[in-house]
């Protein structure tokens, strides 16, 4: 059974790092929460590294612009780490071919085409029509609020083709505010349903946290696994993901989770056990909202 606590700063002593969600842990996807930006400042200020680790689909740094403008400050975190960046490096190096597709919102999802100086000798990406493409790069719907169902006609076409998906924001969906939104990861489930073939480079797959290490490292940092806690709001995300890395998590129950688990302030622990039980997930601690 998950410990339901009140605080981060009640096991915070007990980790050197967090790999932090954005979106519904940090921010609603319009503003920031102010408990949420204090207990990373806090962490912080106590010795501890706050690495956020999000399934954007865009470059950290344009990620850190927009949580800028959201009222997140440079001091509630040390780096990013997104599934954007994953996914344009596999990108750069023609896993999906040369001639992509390209499902997102324009100029939203432009800056994943941003150049990456890391990598030598990059594919020549082009992007053409589907008729034309080689396999798929989705960072997400073309309508956030349509079914995904209404791309049918073009998967069908594509896995006909043998043509894979890379699906850079493997979320299914996201609340910007009170608007539910669909995500990457929903087409992309979609697809393979279908018979077609996905590559995830996002939370809960191993790609992300290679590369949150990686940056963890890149500040000089050594830090054992048992010392890093994994927070986040995505039972099939974060919570997944740091299981399977084998990293302690704290669910954020009153994110995408709130109805299921009556959560107010905290979650009801009937609710929360229910719930727990339904994904077949454990979960080492339980907050209401990160604070």
């Amino acid at each position: 059974m998950t410990q339901i606590i009140e605080h981060f700063s009640e096991i915070s002593a007990n980790y050197d790092a967090a790999f932090v969600d954005l979106w519904g842990c940090i921010h609603n996807g319009i503003t920031a929460h102010p408990a949420a930006v204090q207990a990373m400042q806090d962490f912080r200020a106590s010795g501890g590294v706050v690495v956020l680790v999000t399934n954007s689909p865009r470059p950290r740094d344009s990620v850190a612009t927009q949580i800028a403008g959201m009222g997140v400050p440079d001091d509630a975190y040390d780096v990013i780490a997104t599934s954007g960046d994953s996914a344009r490096s596999a990108m750069c190096r023609g896993v999906v071919g040369e001639k992509i597709w390209f499902m997102g919102e324009s100029p939203r999802d432009d800056d994943f085409f941003k150049p990456l100086t890391i990598i030598k000798e990059p594919a020549n990406i082009q992007q053409v029509p589907l008729v034309q493409a080689e396999g798929i790069v989705c960072c997400g719907p073309f309508d956030p609020m349509a079914e995904p169902d209404i791309n049918r006609p073009e998967f069908l076409y594509a896995k006909e083709k043998g043509l894979k998906l890379l699906c850079a924001n493997p979320d299914i969906v996201v609340d910007r505010g009170e608007t539910r939104e669909w995500c990457a990861g929903a087409l992309a489930a979609l697809y393979t349903e279908m018979g077609g073939e996905s590559l995830y480079f996002g939370k809960p797959h191993p790609p992300i946290y290679d590369l949150a290490r990686r940056r963890l490292a890149s500040l000089g940092k050594s830090i054992s696994d048992d010392r890093i806690i994994c927070i986040g709001d995505g039972i099939i995300t974060d919570i997944a993901g740091a299981l399977s890395e084998d990293l302690d998590s704290l669910f954020i129950s009153g994110g995408l989770a709130s109805a299921e688990t009556k959560t107010d302030r905290q979650p009801d622990p009937d609710a929360l056990s229910a719930y727990l039980d339904a994904e077949k997930m454990v979960v080492t601690f339980t907050i209401g909202h990160l604070r």
